[in-house]
């Protein structure tokens, strides 16, 4: 078999080389990307870490009502932040959600349109979903070489890693959402004298918000499994704890602080449920 690896197709070549040549040529690019996610990032963190930690709580909890209408799901989100409170994991729980709201703010900006344009044009979508199978199968790891490689260490490689990974959920679920309107629907639409922005305004996205809202709760639910992956090139949240629980070998820090991603992680499911309102 020395004849077949010997004649090595050069994949890791290839992609060596693009990366090389993107980040000669792309310096421009990925600087102005870099100062705009900051940006995203330094915002949401204001809001997260500048008023008293009570203050946000309260404000989570207020728009939990809002959203669910249901005192018991309140109860709850407010108990499980006086959970992350006690345990002294207050920075850190905002950090890591500061890096899940701008991945669903960057994620939903993107994959929403898309969803819908590959709704409407099933070839895009057929060459699309290879290309969403390999950003979810392919090791997440593996994002974070090129992500280092372009915007350095700290939050902003670890959101673009975050993004890489989560984007294909709201693709999918959008175009799921929107490819299933009913014909009847778009007919009655055209009868009345639609137009294709009007049809797609007040008669698909409607019928196609429980998936676009699925695929904000996948979005949020996948963005906090990374955050102990976002870690290791410098991202601040509770994957630092995560971390350093490993190289210590210390499982009471790691207990603790996984719990906590588990109680935050239910928490944002429960806000985010849809059709479980009493």
């Amino acid at each position: 078999m020395d004849w077949l690896t010997d004649n090595k197709i050069p994949v890791g070549k290839v992609a060596s080389d693009v990366f090389d040549w993107l980040q000669l040529h792309g310096e421009w690019f990925f600087d102005g990307l870099s100062d705009m996610l900051e940006a995203l990032i330094d915002g949401i963190l204001y809001v997260l870490q500048t008023p008293p930690p009570l203050a946000v709580v309260l404000g989570f909890v207020a728009l939990t009502f809002l959203l669910q209408r249901n005192w018991k799901t309140c109860l709850f989100v407010f108990l499980g932040f006086l959970f992350i409170l006690n345990q002294g994991y207050w920075e850190e729980t905002t950090e890591s959600l500061t890096l899940v709201l701008s991945a669903c703010v960057v994620c939903m900006a993107i994959g929403v349109p898309i969803g819908i344009v590959a709704a409407h044009h099933p070839r895009f979508y057929t060459y699309l979903r290879p290309v969403l199978d390999l950003m979810q199968t392919l090791p997440t790891f593996v994002y974070l070489i090129p992500a280092i490689v372009f915007f350095g260490i700290g939050m902003v490689p670890g959101l673009i890693a975050t993004v890489v990974f989560v984007l294909p959920a709201p693709i999918r679920l959008t175009h799921l959402g929107v490819s299933r309107t009913p014909k009847p629907l778009l007919e009655a639409a055209t009868a009345f004298g639609a137009t294709p922005t009007q049809t797609l305004l007040k008669v698909e996205l409607p019928y196609a918000y429980p998936q676009i809202m699925a695929g904000l709760n996948q979005t949020i639910m996948l963005s906090l499994s990374m955050v102990v992956i976002a870690a290791l090139v410098g991202a601040d949240g509770l994957g630092v704890p995560v971390v350093r629980a490993l190289n210590q070998v210390n499982t009471g820090l790691g207990f603790e602080s996984g719990f906590v991603i588990v109680v935050v992680a239910i928490m944002l499911d429960r806000v985010l449920q849809t059709g479980r309102r009493g």
